[in-house]
């Protein structure tokens, strides 16, 4: 399968708590290190990894790190040719501190990738893609937004409508709040966890934010419920998806939401139904965990399917 992919690529510094530091407090991390991350970094190396054709669209500096953060992404032999480069800003980097019970602070520069330039799309190659995945990181703001739009427009009137998935980030709900909706609408599959998912309906429970969404247009939805798995929602039903927890013990949760959504498009594409599609990706999600780094585990189809069979 064919997937192009819109998303940041970014360098994440990781810091490894024991507790989230107060203003002006000095501490040190039980572990540090520095990885490729990004949303579009991320899906995209965890689609090569399963076997699929994969461009991305990202954009980075003209700077020592822009070589770190594509060092996967070429690495895995995602497509290079919708990557662009910025003279004038820096390549992305986040920092994220997370503590042993799963509390998380993250710093994020959107930098190069708010950039990328809507007037480099070619039409070709959205039309010639089995899917279209977009970070909604990518619809926040500046010309990346408009790059996504012009895509997802591009994708619907395709000859062969081209299947659009958006997966939603903490960072992007708060940012733009439930203004984000009538950008979502556009999708076919939405991918998003439960605080995101409130936050961006403006409600308290689930069924009511599912309810919300459905009628606003959004058909096909995976929400990520932690621990419990995922929930699926369809106009006509709901559905909990039980978690498939890895036999390795849990490192970094980084991009594990990332994967989860990269994971989920490749079941739908290989023909099978949103619950099953939703237990594989709860399975790539989990095992993403067990490695420090958002794209640090490399899964395969034949891990996924040994993670599936227990």
């Amino acid at each position: 399968m064919k997937f192009y992919v819109i998303g940041d690529v970014t360098v994440d510094h990781l810091y490894h708590l024991e507790h989230l530091p107060t203003p002006g407090a000095d501490i040190s991390p039980r572990r540090s290190t520095m990885q490729p991350g990004g949303a579009g970094g991320t899906i995209s190396v965890t689609l090569a990894r399963l076997g699929h054709s994969v461009t991305l669209a990202a954009r980075v500096g003209d700077d020592p790190f822009a070589e770190y953060a594509l060092a996967q992404v070429r690495e895995s032999g995602v497509s290079e040719s919708a990557i662009q480069r910025d003279a004038d800003h820096l390549t992305s980097t986040i920092t994220v501190m997370q503590t042993p019970g799963g509390e998380r602070a993250m710093i994020s520069d959107g930098a190069a990738n708010r950039q990328l330039d809507p007037a480099k799309l070619k039409k070709k190659d959205i039309e010639g893609a089995d899917a279209l995945i977009i970070s909604a990181y990518s619809l926040t703001e500046g010309p990346q937004r408009d790059y996504s739009l012009k895509a997802i427009e591009t994708a619907k009137a395709a000859k062969k409508p081209v299947p659009v998935f958006i997966d939603l980030g903490s960072g992007a709900v708060n940012k733009v709040g439930t203004k984000l909706v009538q950008d979502v609408v556009g999708a076919d599959y939405l991918t998003l966890n439960q605080n995101e998912l409130l936050a961006l309906t403006g409600t308290h429970s689930l069924s009511t934010a599912l309810t919300q969404l459905g009628k606003a247009g959004v058909n096909n939805v995976a929400v990520k419920v932690g621990k419990r798995g995922s929930v699926v929602w369809t106009p006509e039903e709901t559905e909990l998806v039980d978690a498939v927890p890895p036999e390795k013990p849990v490192l970094d949760s980084t991009g594990a939401g990332d994967t989860f959504t990269a994971a989920f498009a490749h079941a739908i594409l290989s023909g099978q139904s949103l619950a099953q599609a939703a237990r594989a990706a709860n399975a790539a999600g989990a095992l993403a965990a067990t490695a420090v780094g958002a794209q640090s585990q490399e899964i395969t189809t034949a891990d996924l399917d040994r993670a599936l069979s227990k």
